[in-house]
Order: structure tokens, then C-alpha cells, then sequence
């Protein structure tokens, strides 16, 4: 693969003649333009999408990858973005990596090649040396709801952690004390932290999380489907399935529907990541929210920051649990007040 010194050498400029044509830069003549274009063509040179990244213009756009669009959660994650970012002056490009690490790469690349001013993530898992490689060009980047842990970039995410205590606390309140987790990918920080945070949850009630109630999913609604079939083959099948997100979680619905029976008389559900269909749903799903419009506006302004030479910050936001009736809860009754309303 030709090399940019090969350009240089081919066209018989120096290696900065030949950058500056390839960024439009006007201060090159236009003999050493027209020989830098004919070399480049020649030897089918493709800059360097992370060295094209650096520049000093500016398109005032913002390249924004998320794991996946078809997911609610993400498709108000980037509505979020979009419209901070257009607050502030930017437009938005949007990658959809489709849980896919190499559809992923394939975004960031594209999107370093469009030369957006910065680059806004949510990794698909924890090994992308092409993301390493960005962040030490020195590429404006922020990560928003996972990271990846090594890459020195602002994160902007939720912190589920006391949620879901709430949760396993309101679980074990309604007398619940087999409960098990449908985990995401373990590669992912979103995944292994939920899991995490479900077992210390359990631990200070002095419940178990054996392993037959660790069903490993893929945050896609079949391995929910899937992963709480399983569940329910078990000579002892929980009380209630913690979905770790919301795909999932309709997954875990159907596979319970699929056998006749019933959520929460047969099985509880709770998720993470609440959506708007779940009060829609029945019985409408408890679930620990993320505060996912926050979230993408913070992201965008960390991103925004650091593109202008300010400091961006790491934000971290609460989540917080949302009771409905998914896990036994008992019916609300309407108060005097509210009947005399109807």
C-alpha cells in the first residue's frame, strides 16, 4: 500500500506539499497540485483516515457511531445529539454499528475521512486499536454510554449502580429471592458493569447469583427470547428475569408469552433501559431509566469543548428505578380525588 512519502517522492514534493494538497490547502501552486493529484492516482494512494483527521479548519460536523439504531434507547441518544448539536452551530453524521466491532471501525473511519470536527462513540466492545489510534492523533472524541478503558477520551454515561440496588431491594420486598440476570456482551462496559452491580445488589440481601441464572445475551431481543427459554427449562426457574436492556427484556416477554404463560404471575421482568413502550406494555415493565436526553446533550457539549480547546469533562449521571406492575407489584388504587376526576 503507497505510503504518503511515496506520493511525495512520486510527485517530487515534499511529504508537507503533498498533505496540504490533500487537505485544500491554497497556499500550494497549482503545478504541484495538479503532479501531487496525478501521483495519488497513479499509486492509488488512500490518505490516512486519523492523520486526515488533524487540521486546523473546521466542517462544524460531528460524527456520532452508535451500537445500534434499531435500539430505543439509542435512537433518543441520537436525537439528543442531533439537536444539542445543532444548538451549538454543528450538523450530525450518523454510523450505525449494529453491535458489530467491525461495522463500527468501518463508521469511524468513514466518518475521519468525511474530516468532521469530532467524533462522539458508543464502542461495541473494549478492543478497538483504531479508536486508540484516533485518541492519540489526537482526534476530538467522547464516549457516551460505554467506553473503552486505556483510551484517554472524555465519558459521558449513566451510573445504574444505585438503581439497580433499588431494584433487587423492591424485588426482594415483594418477597422474591431467585432472581436471575440476562446479561449483555461481558465485552462491553455496559455489560459487565450491569452484572456486576446485580450480584453486589444480591450480595447485601445474602442472596446467590449461581450461575444457571447468568444467561449470557448479545442486548438484541432474541437472546432474550433465547437466553429465558433457558431459564424456565431449569429444575428450579427464577422468580424473576433482570433484563440488562431493553431489547432484551422484549425478548424475555415473548419467550414467556410463547409457553402460555404470564408476567408476574408465572415469571417477574424488570429491565434496564426504559423505553417509552413499556407503559404500554402488559403488564407495563419496571425498569431502572437512564437519563438519555441529558446524556447526549452533555456529550455533545464535552465533544464541543474539546474541539474548541476547552477541557472537555467526564459526566457521569444517576439512573433511577421506575416501578410498574412487571414484578408483582400491587395494583394502585385510585384515591377519592382522582375518582372524582374520572
Amino acid at each position: 500500500m503507497a505510503s504518503i512519502k511515496d506520493v511525495a517522492a512520486e510527485a517530487g514534493v515534499s511529504v508537507a506539499t503533498v498533505s496540504r494538497v490533500l487537505n485544500d490547502h491554497p497556499s500550494v501552486s497549482e503545478d504541484a497540485r495538479t503532479r501531487v493529484l496525478t501521483a495519488v492516482r497513479a499509486l492509488g494512494y488512500r490518505p490516512n483516515a486519523v492523520a486526515r483527521s488533524l487540521r486546523t479548519d473546521q466542517t462544524r460536523t460531528l460524527g456520532l457511531v452508535i451500537s445500534d439504531v434499531l435500539n430505543p434507547y439509542f435512537t433518543e441518544l441520537a436525537r439528543a445529539v442531533e439537536e444539542e448539536a445543532r444548538a451549538l452551530g454543528y450538523s450530525v453524521i450518523i454510523g450505525n454499528a449494529d453491535e458489530r466491532p467491525d461495522l463500527q471501525d468501518h463508521h469511524v473511519r468513514t466518518l475521519l475521512d468525511r474530516r468532521i470536527d469530532g467524533l462522539l462513540v458508543s464502542p461495541t466492545d473494549g478492543g478497538s486499536p483504531l479508536m486508540l489510534d484516533a485518541a492519540r492523533a489526537g482526534t476530538p472524541m467522547v464516549f457516551v454510554d460505554r467506553w473503552i478503558p486505556g483510551v484517554d477520551v472524555p465519558v459521558v454515561r449513566a451510573d445504574g449502580r444505585a438503581a439497580v440496588r433499588d431494584l433487587v431491594a423492591h424485588l426482594y420486598g415483594l418477597g422474591h429471592r431467585r432472581l436471575a440476570i440476562i446479561a449483555g456482551p461481558a465485552a462491553t462496559t455496559t455489560g459487565s458493569e450491569r452484572v456486576e452491580a446485580f450480584r453486589a445488589a444480591l450480595a447485601a440481601h445474602g442472596l446467590p447469583l449461581p450461575d444457571a441464572y447468568i444467561g449470557q445475551g448479545d442486548f438484541q431481543a432474541e437472546s432474550g427470547r433465547r437466553v429465558t427459554e433457558g431459564f424456565l427449562d431449569l429444575p428450579e426457574p427464577p422468580e424473576v428475569v433482570f433484563a440488562a436492556d431493553n431489547l432484551m427484556a422484549l425478548g424475555a416477554l415473548d419467550a414467556v408469552r410463547a409457553r402460555g404463560l404470564r408476567v408476574p404471575d408465572d415469571l417477574a421482568l424488570a429491565a434496564f433501559d426504559d423505553i417509552r413502550w413499556f407503559v404500554h406494555t402488559d403488564p407495563p415493565v419496571t425498569a431502572v431509566a437512564q437519563p438519555t436526553d441529558e446524556l447526549g446533550r452533555a456529550a455533545v457539549r464535552a465533544l464541543v469543548d474539546r474541539i474548541e480547546g476547552r477541557p472537555g469533562e467526564s459526566v457521569t449521571l444517576p439512573a433511577r428505578l421506575v416501578v410498574r406492575r412487571s414484578c408483582g407489584e400491587p395494583p394502585v388504587t385510585p384515591t377519592a380525588t382522582n375518582r372524582s376526576q374520572s
